[in-house]
């Protein structure tokens, strides 16, 4: 069956079951949500002063009867610099666990190592936001039998909710906890920052271990994750180096083309009739649209204009804004710069917020909703605004769902950043090949070569024109781009399905399919 933007969906995926097309951006809210199935979190107890430390993490695991076929979770606030995932997952392969169901909210590099556990029938399923590296490379060769589920953040809080994914044993790094198992992210020498995606696997996995490399006394605060929560505590030498948070892509480019491409969002931000006193704002990880943030600065300043809040993952250079007075507050889901977090400790306006709170559909006021402008960034665009974010131009899945679709589905003004080509390889396509955000939700593309603004959105393109900047139709510039980089050749794919792409609202917006002959 084909949904509503055209893509091929199969009623029925072995290892994942009937499936529901993509009906669009607000559909199945608008029909209501009051028939979905809710599970509620399990029932725990612990006698009166009875201790939750354990001696290390095997103890912890084997105390919570590990077996075949259990959900492992984890958060990845530490990104490139996390321990926790790998070691949890050694110590289950050498207890002989198979069938593993990997529920992490994101993948990286750091995880290659687990790719033998994929080959073994150690892990068997997978749910995340993104997968890079060898692991992303693996599965798209069709190491799995069944498919990836690419989540965004708000979509992994809807499914836990709804029951798609059941947690057995949430394995939660924190940079502080103390013996009940309150824990934070906000101080110690691993400090990372906001702990908000650990918070829904704490409230609902059956079973809840805290590693910290830092015990303290009783109680840490401040406490993102509650006592009440953790069955067992552990110390370790190091959860990870939080060093590794900030990589290439969450720092300011200094890219000349790339700075050039900021320095046009933001001019089409503030004569989009969206800059204007009390504005909100989000940027994405990407270099160029953290670059944004700082020409957005620099307006602000000269403008008088003062926004209300900043939204999502938060870097040292937001915190400076907030500092200087240019927004009231950050909700800050996650930190991108271990700096964040002595801002998390200190200062009462950057407010750590749970994914769910961040861009969870299935509640009365998650932020994305209340969000004004949000830019991002794009691995593809298509003619028709669709934006791919997880599948790279060989077919390799190599990026992350994360907030995009949560952002651009609630932004009043969602502008995509990118350049036009990379490396001779076309970004403006005629068709993406994989869809992670529908091009409804995509109302500007601000490329080196030019701005194109969504059709569906003509009093923005007037307001554009106006000011003087440059606007294409998004057709020209796409053959205008393949005339500088040629016609891309096809990627070859075989029918087996690899992954499919959830919509945050749980319906399926793409497949991707085994890459035939990968190198």
């Amino acid at each position: 069956m084909k949904n509503v933007i055209g893509r091929n969906i199969p009623e029925y995926i072995n290892g994942i079951g009937k499936v529901e097309p993509f009906l669009g951006a607000w559909e199945k809210l608008k029909k209501g949500w009051m028939d979905e199935i809710t599970v509620p979190p399990p029932n725990k107890a612990k006698l009166p002063h009875q201790c939750k430390s354990c001696m290390d993490l095997r103890m912890a695991i084997e105390k919570t009867n590990p077996h075949d076929g259990m959900t492992v979770s984890f958060h990845h606030h530490l990104r490139s610099g996390d321990n926790i995932l790998v070691m949890t997952i050694d110590i289950l392969a050498q207890m002989g666990i198979k069938n593993i169901t990997l529920a992490s909210s994101s993948l990286n590099n750091s995880h290659d190592s687990i790719l033998k556990y994929l080959k073994d029938g150690t892990i068997t399923k997978i749910w995340t936001s993104g997968l890079r590296g060898e692991l992303g490379k693996a599965v798209s060769e069709g190491v799995l039998d069944v498919p990836v589920t690419i989540h965004s953040h708000g979509g992994r809080v809807r499914a836990i909710h709804t029951g798609k994914i059941q947690i057995d044993l949430a394995v939660i790094a924190a940079s502080a906890a103390d013996e009940e198992g309150n824990a934070t992210g906000a101080h110690g020498k691993s400090a990372f920052g906001s702990m908000g995606y650990a918070r829904i696997d704490s409230r609902y996995a059956k079973q809840v271990i805290i590693v910290t490399d830092n015990m303290v006394e009783y109680p840490c605060t401040p406490t993102s994750i509650q006592q009440h929560y953790v069955d067992y505590v552990v110390k370790v030498d190091s959860i990870g180096d939080a060093s590794k948070i900030a990589s290439g892509t969450t720092r300011i480019t200094k890219s000349p083309m790339d700075l050039r491409i900021a320095k046009l969002a933001a001019d089409v931000i503030e004569n989009s009739g969206m800059f204007t006193e009390g504005f909100s704002f989000q940027v994405g990880a990407g270099g160029a649209s953290l670059a944004v943030a700082k020409f957005i600065r620099e307006k602000m300043k000269k403008n008088g204009v003062k926004g209300s809040f900043l939204l999502g993952g938060v870097t040292s250079y937001g915190v400076d804004m907030l500092n200087e007075g240019l927004f009231r507050a950050i909700f800050d889901v996650q930190s991108f710069d271990a700096a964040v977090s002595s801002s998390i400790l200190k200062n009462r306006n950057n407010i750590e917020i749970s994914s769910g709170y961040y861009a969870n559909p299935y509640n009365c006021g998650c932020m994305t909703n209340k969000l004004d402008i949000v830019v991002l960034g794009a691995l593809e665009i298509d003619i028709d605004f669709n934006v791919n974010v997880i599948t790279g131009a060989d077919g390799i899945i190599r990026g992350a769902s994360g907030g995009h679709s949560d952002t651009a589905s609630g932004a009043n003004l969602t502008v995509v950043v990118c350049p036009s080509f990379r490396g001779r390889i076309p970004i403006i396509k005629k068709r993406v090949h994989t869809i992670v955000t529908p091009g409804e939700t995509v109302d500007v593309l601000v490329t080196e070569r030019g701005i194109c603004v969504n059709p569906k959105k003509p009093e923005l393109e007037e307001s554009l024109i106006k000011a003087g900047l440059k606007i294409k139709k998004i057709e020209d510039l796409q053959k205008e781009v393949e005339g500088i980089t040629g016609v891309e050749k096809p990627i070859e794919f075989t029918d087996k399905i690899v992954g499919i792409v959830e919509y945050r609202d749980g319906t399926i917006i793409d497949v991707i399919k085994q890459v035939k002959n990968a190198n």
